[in-house]
């Protein structure tokens, strides 16, 4: 069986940062698939399971409310891996004109003082979340983002 795009990759060379995975044409519109790597893969822990879940939920809850951006957003979830969050947005835009939107989602978390959606009827493992670990790794990605831009 062909691997799939992403698992050509060189995953020993992957950085945390914001990269473009893949551009696809669906019909007459196009999406463009980010990889929004906080860890190094198979060099570095991986995020808490409930650390990321509650990730998961704060920056979609954060994107799909964000003014400029929201009719963009088709998807934020996160990797199979726990080393970071795929983003799938309408159009085709270069990583830098995403890193504000990702920053300033990154930094929000520091904010929150609930997680959005983690109640039995809105989430299928509500009991799964940690917001303390969630700020932690949030302040840790926007550090790397602020230290590494351009």
């Amino acid at each position: 069986m062909e691997l799939i795009q992403s698992f050509t990759v060189d995953h020993t060379r992957i950085v945390p940062g914001i990269f473009t995975s893949r551009g696809d044409g669906l019909g007459e519109y196009r999406v463009t698939t980010y990889d929004i790597r906080l860890k190094k893969p198979n060099r570095e822990p991986v995020i808490d399971v409930a650390a990321m879940h509650s990730l998961e939920h704060i920056i979609a809850t954060y994107l799909r409310n964000d003014p400029d951006w929201k009719d963009e957003v088709i998807y934020w979830g996160p990797m199979g891996c726990l080393t970071g969050f795929y983003l799938i947005l309408k159009g085709s835009r270069a990583p830098q004109e995403i890193y504000d939107l990702l920053l300033d989602a990154f930094r929000s978390v520091a904010n929150c003082e609930e997680v959005p959606g983690a109640a039995p009827v809105n989430c299928g493992h509500y009991l799964m979340h940690n917001l303390g670990m969630a700020k932690w790794y949030a302040a840790e990605f926007a550090h790397y983002l602020e230290e590494n831009a351009g």
